[in-house]
């Protein structure tokens, strides 16, 4: 009785993406070869950082919570989207909604805590390299990774609660392909003054803090580099930091484009788009990233290939 009379509402329509009837078979198969390399290709990296006992250290534990919050992070989203591109259907029950926002703002804040805590890792071998085993030792790595499920869970849970206070009296159709929070709050009928309030106070405890310390930690990189200019210590430095950097700048230049850059209600198909780089192309490219640019990743996967 509660639910149905917050929300007047029992389930919601997914438009989905601005894709023509005809073309929805070649983007299936293409959304649907990219979700599974997301998958296969952070399960590669976790299984490589298990496997080999090489890689057992800090930078590379973080990696793999990386890899397997990405795995995460784009499941939420992928699977309903095929499903509904599969089956021509376009419904998400309010519970599943609801859940399925939840989930979205958990990883999606795991993601930003993990990059940051692989920053302070790479400042701290970098600045600090006579104390680098000090410093980030097993515990903090614990610590860290803990701290940032329990920020992202309690954050994720009180955007959830707040929404799930919210009435649909308007309609229930989503100009998107799951359940975004800032699309809900335009079809809600209720005021939502609360709720964005909320994801500003919250949105910069979980995405501005986390990113500027994150450009705190590589301008004292920069300036510990250019304190001693050389070549070997730039390519040094780009190696230890050039994997980290790329998926920090996929991460935020498309949080950046969604939410900070102003789109007007006629450019929805804008924020559509970008919500699919965010969601499906980020994740899929990390291990590429990592894979390719990485030595000791590299070499963990030739060793396996060899026995």
């Amino acid at each position: 009785m509660w639910r149905e009379n917050q929300s007047s509402v029992s389930e919601f329509l997914l438009l989905g993406l601005p894709i023509q009837p005809e073309e929805q078979g070649m983007f299936y198969a293409l959304f649907l070869a990219m979700y599974l390399t997301t998958v296969l290709g952070n399960l590669l990296i976790i299984l490589l950082i298990r496997l080999d006992s090489h890689l057992h250290t800090p930078m590379y534990f973080f990696l793999s919570h990386l890899a397997l919050t990405d795995i995460c992070f784009s499941s939420v989203t992928a699977p309903k989207m095929l499903m509904n591109m599969l089956t021509q259907t376009q419904s998400i029950s309010y519970a599943g909604c609801i859940c399925q926002a939840y989930f979205f703002l958990l990883f999606g804040a795991l993601d930003s805590f993990l990059l940051t805590s692989m920053a302070y890792d790479r400042y701290v071998a970098i600045c600090h390299p006579l104390h680098y085993t000090t410093i980030i030792s097993q515990s903090l790595c614990f610590l860290l990774v803990v701290v940032s499920w329990v920020l992202s869970s309690s954050g994720a849970l009180v955007h959830t609660l707040l929404l799930a206070r919210l009435s649909f009296l308007r309609g229930n159709t989503l100009h998107h392909f799951f359940c975004d929070v800032s699309s809900l709050f335009k079809l809600s009928s209720s005021d939502t003054t609360v709720n964005q309030l909320t994801i500003l106070s919250i949105g910069s405890a979980v995405v501005t803090l986390p990113f500027i310390c994150i450009l705190v930690s590589y301008g004292h990189i920069g300036a510990s580099v250019l304190r001693r200019p050389s070549i070997k210590g730039i390519c040094k430095a780009l190696s230890t930091c050039g994997s980290h950097l790329s998926v920090v700048s996929l991460y935020y230049g498309a949080i950046i484009a969604l939410y900070f850059v102003p789109s007007s209600d006629s450019n929805k198909d804008k924020n559509v788009i970008v919500s699919v780089l965010y969601t499906l192309v980020t994740p899929m490219l990390n291990p590429f990233i990592y894979s390719l640019r990485n030595r000791d990743i590299k070499g963990a996967l030739r060793i396996i290939l060899r026995t």
